[in-house]
């Protein structure tokens, strides 16, 4: 792949840089890298803002689980249409648009939180619409990456943005809970605390938009065929049902990390029951689990392109179920940060590196289906957390997160054993262990590096 004058990788080859900022030296990747963290940054603080006044108006742990509900129940709905969007239409057009509607529409929102008028339902509404947004537009600012940094630089790349997540996961909270207490001036209920914090949050999201609108890359679709959108989708299921690497990819991504992150959202159980911790400590765990992810991609940033990408999964995996194992039965604060911070590691390490593969090994013109399925399975992960809360709740939270543990190491065994060909994955093709696995590798060595 040869690179352009603007810093952008064509279709014919791979792009091979080295260094943990490597893909940040592309023009282009910088641009959309900025955007991603001013997003990331934004959809953290609205997270905690939006809680805050929410259980200040209603009292109810269960307002906040229907809220959150609302903003995810799009996903699964309307994921699919934005990757037939991405395959069909200028990627940079659909991300500068999807960001646009989410900063108006929180523009609207906070002028109405700000003059006190807001109700439960104002939320219900803006999480369906801002939802809905970013389904369209998520699967397009995923495809984009590959096309920008060329196929040789994509796992340093993902890595990198996987590290705007994290810092934006450890810096957004705190930023939102600043503004809020120094604006709020002590009164928790205030409105023009938290509607100011939103005005900052839609002018993140705004500034998203200005930055991707800089790209010299517009994302020109792969594909010059025209078919109806239920084609294009039924298309897009029909090309998984012949690609077993992919579709053993999606279910690494769903599975094993469903049980992998329970121990993110049950941290405010361990830390009182088991820990008998107060508010401090909690931020403590998850500044430890935090940091040990940003180190993750950091790590994953620098090594680049690997090989043997499929076996490092797997042993990322085990190494991520044993020390979820050690966070489970410790009992003290350091000792169970200390094993957050390595469960955070390889947690990230492994979560980048799957998104990575499955970008290499998706034909460019289907890609963008590819990445919308792979949203969709990420919104049913919630639902991994009922039998583990459940088992929390009814036993102990020590005995719901070793479950998780276990059935982390246990999904990815089972990968192993029904998707074999996972393991052959070196960096783009396979390595030759049967005849059946043969016949896959050669598939991967084409789909990856044949294009």
């Amino acid at each position: 792949m040869h690179q352009t004058t603007d810093g952008v990788a064509n279709q014919s080859g791979a792009v091979f840089r080295t260094g943990m900022f490597a893909s940040l030296r592309i023009r282009d990747f910088r641009l959309l890298w900025v955007s991603n963290l001013a997003a990331a940054f934004s959809m953290q603080m609205e997270t905690v803002a939006r809680g805050w006044l929410i259980y200040d108006m209603t009292g109810s742990p269960l307002d906040l689980t229907w809220v959150m509900l609302a903003y995810m129940l799009p996903v699964l709905v309307f994921s699919l249409a934005g990757g037939v969007m991405a395959d069909r239409m200028r990627k940079k057009s659909i991300m500068v648009t999807s960001q646009l509607l989410n900063g108006f529409a929180t523009i609207l929102l906070a002028y109405i939180i700000y003059s006190g008028d807001v109700t439960f339902t104002h939320f219900i509404y803006f999480g369906l619409f801002n939802g809905t947004v970013m389904s369209l537009g998520m699967p397009a600012r995923s495809a984009v990456i590959p096309e920008i940094v060329g196929e040789g630089s994509i796992v340093n790349a993902m890595a990198l943005q996987s590290a705007t997540y994290t810092l934006s996961r450890i810096l957004g909270p705190v930023a939102a809970g600043g503004f809020m207490a120094y604006l709020a001036g002590g009164d928790t209920s205030s409105t023009l605390g938290v509607g100011i914090v939103f005005y900052v949050i839609a002018m993140l999201y705004i500034g998203s938009a200005i930055v991707t609108g800089l790209l010299h890359y517009t994302g020109d679709p792969s594909r010059s065929e025209t078919t109806g959108m239920i084609a294009d989708v039924v298309e897009g299921f029909r090309y998984l049902r012949h690609e077993r690497i992919i579709v053993g990819l999606l279910i690494m991504g769903f599975l094993p990390m469903t049980f992998g992150y329970n121990v993110m959202f049950l941290l405010p159980v361990f830390n009182v029951d088991v820990l008998g911790g107060g508010p401090d400590d909690l931020s403590f765990l998850v500044a430890a689990m935090g940091v040990g992810a940003l180190v993750g991609s950091l790590v994953l940033a620098r090594l680049g392109d690997i090989g043997n990408k499929g076996r490092v999964l797997f042993v990322a995996a085990y190494f991520w179920a044993a020390f979820l194992l050690g966070f489970a039965i410790s009992e003290t604060l350091w000792s169970a940060m200390l094993f957050g911070i390595f469960a955070g590691l390889f947690g990230t390490a492994m979560g980048s590196l799957n998104m990575s593969v499955v970008q290499l090994a998706s034909r460019p013109e289907i890609r963008g289906r590819v990445m919308a399925i792979m949203w969709m399975t990420y919104g049913f992960m919630p639902l991994g957390l009922i039998p583990i809360s459940w088992l929390a709740e009814v036993v102990s939270i020590e005995t719901a997160l070793l479950v998780s543990g276990i059935l982390l190491a246990a999904t990815m065994a089972l990968l192993g054993i029904f998707y074999p060909e996972l393991k052959t994955i070196d960096k783009g093709h396979g390595k030759e262990e049967s005849v059946s696995d043969t016949r896959a590798a050669s598939d991967v060595d084409q789909t990856l590096e044949g294009r």
